[in-house]
C-alpha cells in the first residue's frame, strides 16, 4: 500500500504509466510467475487489455462528459442501456476468450490467481487514491 501511495505522488512518468507498471508488479508478485510463464502471459495479457480499453474507449466516446443523461426521450435512455450492456457482454466475452488462453500457458490455480489479484490490485488503487485525497 505504502508502495502505491508513493509511486502515485512520483512525477516523472504519467499517471497510467505508472499505474500500469504497479498492477505488472503486483500480479506478478502474486501469481508468482516463472520466467517461462510471464514470458508467454504478459503479451497476452497486454493484448486483452488493449481490446477491453478500445471497447471501453468507443463506449466512452459515444458517452462522454458532454452527453445529456437526463435523456429527452425513452428512445435515447433504451440507446444508452443498450450501448452499456454491449459493452459490458463485449467485456465478458474478451475475458472469456482470454482465460481460454491463458489456461493454455498457465496453471489454472495461477489463472484463478490472477483474477484476484487484478481485484486486489483496483481495491489497492482506490484505497490508495482515497487515502491521497484526505491527505490534500
Amino acid at each position: 500500500m505504502l508502495c502505491l501511495s508513493m509511486a502515485l505522488h512520483a512525477q516523472p512518468e504519467s499517471k497510467r504509466e505508472k499505474i500500469e507498471a504497479l498492477r505488472v508488479s503486483y500480479i506478478t508478485q502474486k501469481v508468482n510467475f516463472t520466467t517461462q510463464e510471464a514470458q508467454a502471459f504478459w503479451p497476452l495479457y497486454n493484448e486483452m487489455s488493449d481490446r477491453l480499453e478500445a471497447a471501453r474507449k468507443a463506449f466512452r466516446q459515444q458517452y462522454n462528459k458532454n452527453t445529456n443523461y437526463d435523456f429527452a426521450t425513452d428512445k435515447e435512455a433504451e440507446a444508452y442501456l443498450a450501448a452499456e450492456l454491449a459493452l459490458k457482454q463485449k467485456e465478458f466475452e474478451l475475458y472469456k476468450e482470454y482465460y481460454e488462453k491463458f489456461k493454455k500457458i498457465l496453471p489454472i490455480k495461477k489463472v484463478a490467481a490472477l483474477r484476484r489479484a487484478e481485484e486486489e490490485f483496483k481495491h489497492e488503487i482506490i484505497k490508495s487514491l482515497k487515502a491521497n485525497q484526505t491527505e490534500q
